[in-house]
């Protein structure tokens, strides 16, 4: 299976119209992959909180309308990052859409755990409410956005619900980058998962962003990472590798589950 993340640069300068249809260059460009995928808040940035009531969008919006439209010049699936989306009762949603080779929408996930604390996204945004999978010819992903990294709760649930390829979409802070590489090993690791980490270029509200997009495979060995720079990361991997190490190392199967709480 070939996967191409698109760390993408986020440049205030740049408008949200002009670096939507620069995205869709590089996806119709990534013809020939199996799977692309976008960071979070791409359009916008992660960080840019002052302009998310103002460029947000409602689910079938421009955002939508032009990535299914490169998902289907490209012929792949389309993991669209994500982007500020405003429900019909008015609020926002941190919003990943995936689409299929022909364009149409396959899953809508809105990001569960809000970062900020109490600020920014996590109190200017609703939560997600449902763990999202997605089947595709090769393997099934599970769906995560950027602070989701943080709660392996999550992952566990999407490996319960089928998932082998963990995709997360992200707007990590250079700061925290070794955070970022952990992580995504140890979600790996635990889950004998393959975790592709795709993240964005640049500086949002003058945050640097971290970059390094990763791709982990079921051992935690990276087999591919990028620069800190806009890049397109591609690797080939063999999803049949997830059944062949949970097989061969069955800790999945050791858990334990429902143990009473000390007394």
């Amino acid at each position: 299976m070939r996967a191409s993340l698109i760390q993408i640069a986020v440049d205030p300068d740049e408008s949200v119209e002009a670096r939507r249809q620069r995205a869709a260059s590089l996806v119709v460009a990534q013809r020939g992959s199996d799977l692309v995928v976008l960071p979070e808040l791409w359009p916008v940035g992660a960080f840019a909180y002052t302009v998310f009531e103002e460029e947000a969008e409602p689910l079938r919006g421009p955002t939508h309308e032009v990535m299914a439209k490169a998902a289907a010049e490209a012929g792949v699936w389309l993991h669209a990052g994500s982007f500020v989306e405003r429900a019909p009762d008015g609020t926002l949603y941190n919003t990943t859409l995936v689409f299929a080779p022909d364009g149409g929408r396959s899953a809508v996930y809105r990001k569960i755990h809000r970062f900020g604390f109490d600020k920014g996204e996590a109190v200017m945004m609703g939560a997600g409410e449902e763990l999202v999978t997605v089947a595709l010819p090769q393997t099934t992903l599970g769906l995560a956005t950027c602070y989701d990294l943080r709660f392996p709760e999550q992952f566990r649930g999407l490996v319960d619900a089928g998932a082998e390829t963990l995709v997360v979409a992200a707007g990590w802070p250079e700061r925290r980058r070794a955070h970022w590489t952990l992580l995504a090993q140890a979600r790996a690791v635990e889950n004998q998962a393959y975790v592709l980490a795709v993240g964005t270029a640049g500086t949002h509200a003058d945050i640097p962003q971290a970059g390094h997009s990763i791709v982990v495979d079921p051992w935690g060995e990276i087999l591919a990472e990028a620069g800190s720079d806009e890049e397109i990361l591609t690797v080939e991997f063999d999803p049949a590798k997830v059944g062949a190490t949970r097989e061969q190392f069955p800790a999945l199967k050791d858990r334990r589950l429902g143990l009473a709480p000390p007394s």
